[in-house]
């Protein structure tokens, strides 16, 4: 699952990357993943707004038993 997980982030970063930021997966614990947002957008006010609708629902996309996505 960390594998697949992986290649969901990979497909995220290029779009976080044009505004100076990108992700990190920290830990996953049964079906919880937990990620880091770094550069930029460590700290935007908008950051929950895009660990949900974008981080979360695109790993959820891509691996259906992840059941929630949390900033570590």
């Amino acid at each position: 699952m960390r594998e697949r997980v992986e290649q969901a982030l990979a497909k995220i970063r290029p779009m976080l990357e044009r505004d100076g930021g990108s992700v990190e997966l920290i830990d996953i614990n049964g079906s919880v993943v937990k990620v880091r947002l770094t550069g930029a957008c460590h700290g935007c006010p908008m950051s929950q707004m895009t660990l949900k609708s974008g981080v979360e629902r695109i790993i959820k996309q891509e691996v259906p038993e992840v059941t929630e996505v949390v900033a570590g």
